[in-house]
């Protein structure tokens, strides 16, 4: 057991603003914004995990823009959301945590049929969340999302939030510009990394702008795409390296793989693949999927920290705080990544088996969560809301 005075349990600072310890809830999905706007469920969801212990808890995947959703049912930040995300912001701080947003736009994964929106790019590329080919983004496509960013970060921080998380990594939006397979542009944003990390730059100051010096400003980054032709960890600690010449970022927390290519590369684990296709609604989608799932699909081992090997690259290459992400379970292992000079660790699955986790290892009574990575809780997403499968077959016993 770690002593409750290690810096694990103590506050910290995070930019402008101090969490009251270095456990981060990292953003998962929740499925519970109903027509794009904050739900009773899902400020209850935010709620217990800050009840369980946590710093900070990531409201997941708030889009900039409408047409920037994977799924209908996504915040997108816009008037009608505001009191929503004010009460969500006030009911995590009554519990005493602090509550970050996850901004983005999910560029040419974005559904269509979810936003009623175009399919943007940095280039032209067949979707196959679409179903069609995406446009490249123009000059005054850029623009405008650059003024999204901004203006998305101004409301969140007036709705009570206190840190923004631009997402930068699995092939969304920016990570889309980052990676050498889908920027294929041959203008200022596209070529070597640092064209290809010129526009997700400028929307990371955007964000910065925006925040008005009253939340932190942080990204998720990915360090590499995890296939062959996509972003490579090099390039990746090019990229941590300018946002820290820029002064725009409080902490960068490293991921890697790609929703499109690559999604259970920042899983690791079982590959639930039945119960996803089971629960895809549309036959053309359940059968594509049948038939790509041995490339899409394709699995990869459970190690704790897994992607602690790379992310040592980057505490050699940058001074800005890292959140180190990627199957952390155990208490020596949380501690052990702070000795070694990463400045918060960040979980999801772990915290999604048992929300007061924090506060257990705390107090000693735990030394490890018991999630078994069998990651049926990503096919709950969108049918229900994201939980813990393990939970619910415990919850039916006890109700039998």
């Amino acid at each position: 057991m770690a002593p409750v005075t290690h810096p694990l349990f103590q506050p910290a600072r995070l930019g402008p603003v101090e969490v009251r310890n270095r456990m981060v809830k990292a953003a998962t999905f929740e499925g519970m914004a109903r027509d794009g706007l904050v739900s009773d469920e899902l400020i209850e969801f935010h709620r217990a995990h800050a009840r369980g212990g946590v710093g900070l808890t990531t409201l997941a995947y708030v889009s900039v823009a409408p047409e920037g959703r994977t799924y209908r049912n996504q915040v997108w930040v816009r008037d009608e959301a505001m009191p929503g995300l004010a009460r969500l912001a006030d009911a995590v701080h009554t519990e005493g945590a602090a509550i970050a947003a996850q901004v983005g736009h999910a560029g040419w994964f974005a559904n269509p049929r979810a936003t009623g929106g175009p399919c943007l790019g940095p280039s032209r590329k067949f979707s196959p969340s679409a179903l069609r080919f995406s446009r490249a983004l123009n000059e005054p496509d850029l623009d405008r999302l650059l003024a999204d960013f901004e203006r998305s970060a101004r409301m969140l921080v007036a709705a009570g939030f206190d840190a923004l998380e631009v997402h930068l990594g699995h092939g969304y939006l920016l990570s889309q510009f980052l990676s050498p397979w889908t920027n294929k542009r041959r203008d200022a944003y596209g070529g070597d990394i640092e064209r290809r990390a010129e526009f997700p730059r400028r929307a990371v100051r955007a964000v910065r702008e925006g925040s008005l010096g009253r939340a932190a400003v942080t990204v998720k980054l990915n360090m590499t795409d995890g296939f062959r032709s996509g972003l490579q960890i090099d390039d990746a600690v090019v990229v941590a390296r300018l946002l820290q010449e820029d002064g725009s970022v409080d902490a960068i927390q490293l991921t890697g793989g790609f929703t499109a290519r690559t999604p259970m590369f920042l899983m690791r684990g079982d590959v639930p693949l039945k119960e996803l296709a089971a629960a895809e609604p549309d036959r053309l989608r359940r059968l594509g999927m049948r038939l790509a799932s041995p490339w899409i699909l394709r699995g990869w081992p459970f190690g704790e920290a897994f992607f602690r090997p790379m992310a040592r690259r980057f505490l050699q290459a940058v001074d800005v705080p890292l959140m180190l992400l990627g199957g952390i379970t155990r208490l020596e292992t949380m501690t052990s990544a702070l000795d070694e000079g990463f400045g918060f660790v960040a979980m999801a699955r772990a915290l999604l088996h048992d929300r007061d986790l924090p506060n257990k290892l705390a107090a000693g009574s735990v030394t490890s969560s018991a999630c078994d990575h069998n990651n049926r809780c990503i096919v709950t997403m969108e049918h229900g809301g994201t939980r813990c499968v393990l939970l619910d077959a415990t919850q039916a016993r006890s109700a039998q």
